[in-house]
């Protein structure tokens, strides 16, 4: 492609010349023949026309050597008349028959052609005007001395050969002017089309790359105009597509460990239902205490499967965007202060202390308040469930102008550096073994974080191992 391209420039760098040249020859040539013939005819107007000359050729005529008497006047004023003896001549005719009588041509035996001048001088009238389209230029004028009959013509020619010559040497400063001109453009579209193409040609080899799976390849920008914006989209687009082949990877990596995942925690009560089923269906002495054991176990891992399942549903809701929000205006702080209290016997069992603070007169916020407190209760849950007996819970909760706050600090065991990055990730665990015995799903922070988006808040954490945890959760007073 760049090799075609650069043959296409080269051809219309040539043509171009061509071009130019072409119109230059022709106007020059016409104009150097226009010029040419409009001094012709202006020359003789000026030289025959009731001039000196005109009356020494009519008293020449009168004479009984009137043919040699007018041809040595002619001779005298072949100056004024441009005679040259090569393209331009004069003849002296008979005015009656148009017989050559004398001429400036060497060759005396030389004949013209009865042309229309030659006949209008004939008639008695002065031909002066001509064609500048015609082969030559001619004029005649009728001589007639006093009494005397039938008169003399004077009849100059011009054979338009300085033209031609003029014309011939035009032409051919034109060809070498072109043959220079060719050496140029070729020269110089050589170098334009490598300085117009090289962004081209990176953009082909960069096209070929991604075609085979590599998007790391980058044009060098040399300039500002359109093709360095070119190269720049180019570059930003295979930066944007990059991007987004490994966003693809991420995400079908996390499908796939979803999927997985969902898998695994289906599949965990299902066996330890199955399990205590076949159990309780295989022996039948076993004691009714026992029994009751084993179908607790499996009404607890129905009740998990169930809510694994409702999770799911919800957070497809959340994706497929067909979640809806039951907006509504409510105090912040009355919910505050229920999820406390709905949390507060589970607390003092593991002997932990649970404090509040809440700043005077918290405005209230428009949202869904049933998903408000679901977020409520589950980051204060799982305060209390990393948090080992005896620790402590602290709940804050302000305002802003725009926005109300809950900040949830417990003195729990924290979460790793490389795992804070994840938690918000469906089925993603810091400890799996002890939140699977805990109840957790895994699901928890990621449905709370959908929920708070939704509302256009936020919820970060901070965390430091072996120190505690910080859940911070904004909301808009406003809503969405």
């Amino acid at each position: 492609m760049n090799k075609s391209l650069r043959v296409k420039l080269v051809f219309i760098m040539l043509l171009i010349i061509v071009l130019l040249m072409i119109v230059v020859l022709v106007f020059l040539i016409q104009g150097v023949q226009d010029f040419y013939t409009a001094q012709f005819y202006e020359q003789m107007e000026s030289a025959l026309e009731q001039t000196e000359l005109v009356n020494e050729l009519r008293i020449a005529a009168g004479d009984e050597d009137a043919v040699s008497r007018m041809d040595g006047t002619l001779t005298v004023f072949s100056g004024v008349l441009g005679i040259d003896r090569n393209t331009r001549h004069y003849y002296i005719l008979d005015g009656i028959t148009g017989q050559i009588l004398e001429s400036s041509v060497v060759e005396k035996d030389s004949h013209i052609e009865i042309t229309e001048k030659i006949l209008t001088a004939m008639e008695g009238q002065n031909a002066l005007k001509g064609d500048r389209r015609a082969g030559y230029m001619d004029v005649a004028i009728p001589i007639v001395a006093e009494n005397a009959e039938p008169g003399y013509i004077i009849y100059i020619i011009d054979n338009k050969h300085t033209v031609q010559s003029l014309n011939a040497e035009i032409f051919s400063l034109i060809l070498r002017a072109v043959l220079i001109g060719f050496v140029i453009s070729i020269a110089s579209s050589l170098f334009i089309s490598k300085t117009l193409l090289s962004p081209v040609k990176g953009m082909t080899t960069a096209a070929e790359a991604m075609a085979g799976g590599d998007f790391s390849r980058k044009i060098m920008v040399e300039s500002e105009d359109e093709i360095g914006i070119l190269a720049k989209t180019f570059n930003d687009m295979a930066t944007q597509i990059e991007t987004m082949l490994e966003e693809l990877k991420k995400a079908e990596k996390l499908r796939r460990e979803f999927v997985a995942n969902v898998s695994h925690e289906l599949r965990t009560p299902l066996t330890s239902i199955r399990t205590y089923a076949e159990t309780i269906s295989d022996h039948r002495e076993i004691p009714e205490e026992t029994e009751e054991g084993f179908l607790r176990v499996i009404i607890n891992e129905s009740d998990r499967m169930t809510k694994i399942v409702q999770d799911l549903l919800e957070l497809s809701r959340f994706d497929s965007g067909t979640s809806v929000l039951a907006i509504e205006e409510f105090s912040i702080e009355n919910s505050v202060r229920d999820i406390c209290a709905a949390i507060a016997l589970e607390a003092k069992r593991h002997s932990q202390e649970l404090n509040l603070e809440l700043e005077w007169k918290l405005p209230s916020i428009k949202g869904d308040r049933a998903r408000i407190e679901q977020v409520l209760m589950n980051t204060m849950s799982n305060a209390l469930k990393y948090t080992p007996d005896g620790g402590k819970i602290d709940i804050y909760s302000g305002s802003t102008d725009t926005d109300v706050w809950v900040r949830i600090e417990d003195t729990g065991v924290g979460i790793p550096p490389e795992d804070l990055e994840r938690v918000f990730d469906r089925f993603y665990r810091v400890d799996k073994a002890r939140t699977r015995e805990s109840g957790g799903t895994g699901l928890g922070l990621s449905i709370a974080k959908e929920i708070v988006t939704k509302h256009g808040g936020d919820i970060s954490i901070e965390s430091t191992l072996g120190v505690g945890t910080i859940v911070t959760i904004t909301l808009p007073i406003e809503g969405i």
